[in-house]
């Protein structure tokens, strides 16, 4: 078996057997993982600090996470106790006060199990519908769904739908709902009981989304500290600072460098996103080019506010309607912990989706900001603008994967062919899968456990 060698800062050589490439959330858990199953590792990041998404920043007292905001829930035990035997005693639990911006009202969230709380047309619109639909269904006077748009009329009905989930989903995505396939809907978007969208209606107070009910989150450090106890017996083995430009493979031997420094490996495991990782490849099929850059996602801009006072008791906020705002969700970072704001304040995340060049994107940063804080004054969440004491905005260019209709074709074309160039892939972007941060520790459990 070949040995990694890398020149590190001090000159001197380090034999190591994987490459990791990416020191996000996967990459890192990875790491920990392979080392105490006896490995020596090496990662591989680009930027000056690993943590990828789930990296925050502190100024003015504040903490914000940099890559939109974070909740620690899953439905897997095996990852939630990974997470919770990490975090130690650094860990808040907290139960889930999310609503929706419906009319000026506060609606309970998920949107169908607040019914009762719509104006009287509304709440007669969706559950008519709802009841129509099902029976439709039951009968097979429906034809199955073959888009996202079509799933959602046919799971919920068009009250539903139209009112709010079509709205948020494409606002959110910055896609047609009916350009985009259903075939990730399962699990992600549970379809709710019958009889709780009943008792909805008539205002008997029932819970969707159990699994994230409850959720934990870092008392201090916001996200990060997540990453930074994931990479503690590891620190040693992430290389920051490393942007990769070129991979090679001959005779089963991996070479990696940065234009400077050169890494040889045995074994490569790619967490980046495929688009930069195919770019550091040599010889990559015409096809293989072409599915890879149809491959669709959104990027994402954070707007951190600092408030001086108090914030609403909500946990997040979603907001459907496009005249309110650019903005679809609004979280209260500050009801999480109260360590991520100084005494007598509170803050605010606010998450803006966007394309590279559609009007956002070439928005300048303060405009952005201004926009938002105005948007939240005229939705009477900031009372006046004294209020505000800190602002800041960044921007994430890969955030949420968009599964389109041509995703199966393009995204199965691009993993046959790095497959059969031996490098394996784990992890959100690696995968282009839509991937919560349990579903990037589970997938780095199972490849561990698998390899």
């Amino acid at each position: 078996m070949a040995n990694i060698t890398y020149i590190s800062n001090n000159n001197k050589l380090k034999d190591v057997r994987t490459a990791i490439l990416g020191g996000g959330l996967t990459g890192i858990t990875l790491a920990r993982l392979l080392q105490k199953k006896g490995e020596e590792v090496t990662v591989l990041e680009r930027e000056p600090d690993y943590g990828g998404l789930c990296r925050s920043m502190s100024n003015s007292g504040f903490t914000f996470d940099r890559g939109g905001s974070h909740i620690i829930f899953s439905r897997d035990t095996e990852v939630l106790t990974f997470i919770r035997d990490v975090l130690g005693e650094n860990s808040q639990q907290n139960r889930r006060n999310t609503k929706i911006f419906y009319k000026g009202l506060y609606i309970k969230y998920p949107f169908e199990n607040g019914l009762y709380q719509l104006p009287k047309e509304d709440l007669f619109f969706c559950i008519n519908e709802f009841i129509r639909t099902m029976i439709a269904v039951e009968k097979g006077e429906l034809e199955p769904p073959k888009n996202f748009r079509e799933w959602i009329i046919y799971t919920f009905g068009k009250g539903i739908a139209d009112l709010y989930l079509i709205p948020y989903n494409e606002k959110i995505w910055k896609f047609p709902a009916e350009r985009m396939s259903l075939h990730w809907v399962e699990g992600r978007i549970p379809r709710p009981p019958v009889e709780d969208v009943i008792k909805s209606a008539i205002g008997i107070e029932t819970e969707g989304y159990t699994h994230q009910a409850v959720f934990s989150y870092p008392k201090k450090g916001g996200i990060e500290a997540l990453i930074r106890a994931i990479a503690l017996p590891i620190k040693e083995k992430i290389r920051t600072g490393f942007p990769v430009s070129s991979i090679r493979e001959k005779d089963g031997i991996f070479t990696i460098t940065d234009g400077t420094y050169k890494v040889t490996a045995d074994r490569c495991i790619s967490t980046i996103p495929l688009q930069e990782l195919l770019r550091c490849l040599d010889d990559v099929p015409e096809r293989v080019r072409i599915s890879c850059d149809e491959l669709k996602y959104n990027s994402l801009a954070c707007v951190f506010i600092g408030i001086k006072g108090k914030v609403p008791d909500i946990s997040w906020l979603y907001v459907h309607e496009k005249d309110l705002g650019l903005f679809n969700r609004v979280s209260f970072p500050s009801n999480y912990s109260p360590e991520v704001a100084p005494p007598g304040h509170s803050s605010m995340l606010v998450e803006i989706t966007y394309h590279k060049g559609d009007h956002v994107s070439a928005m300048p940063d303060r405009e952005i900001i201004n926009h938002t804080i105005a948007a939240l004054k005229n939705m009477n969440i900031i009372k006046t603008h004294n209020e505000v004491v800190y602002t800041a905005l960044e921007r994430q260019k890969y955030a949420y994967v968009i599964y389109d209709l041509d995703y199966l074709r393009n995204i199965a074309i691009v993993k046959d062919f790095c497959m059969k160039r031996s490098i394996m892939l784990v992890g959100r972007f690696a995968e282009f899968e839509y991937l919560n941060m349990d579903g990037c520790i589970s997938n780095a459990l199972n490849f561990t456990r698998n390899r």
